[in-house]
């Protein structure tokens, strides 16, 4: 998939996030909305920026989310939604 409209988004998430599955609901809801990337420790854009924000998994407590260095692509650089250890 290339091409118009492609956004690309760094995020951090601060809050209990460790031992509640939060990755694993990230990867989850990422692969509902055809989104690519991974996440490490811890986008229909703007309405996954906002669950990020507000939602998480079932048991994460979200203090606060920042997203940086958002811009337009060309191409992807992913071709699935990943966790990283």
């Amino acid at each position: 998939m290339a091409g118009k409209g492609l956004r690309s988004v760094d995020f951090e998430v601060f809050g209990k996030v460790q031992g509640v599955f939060f990755r694993k609901h990230t990867r989850i809801n990422a692969g509902k909305h055809s989104l690519v990337g991974w996440c490490l420790v811890v986008s229909c854009l703007f309405s996954r920026k906002r669950w990020l924000k507000e939602t998480g998994s079932p048991k994460s407590r979200i203090d606060r989310c920042e997203f940086k260095n958002e811009r337009t692509i060309t191409k992807l650089e992913f071709s699935d939604f990943t966790i990283r250890k």
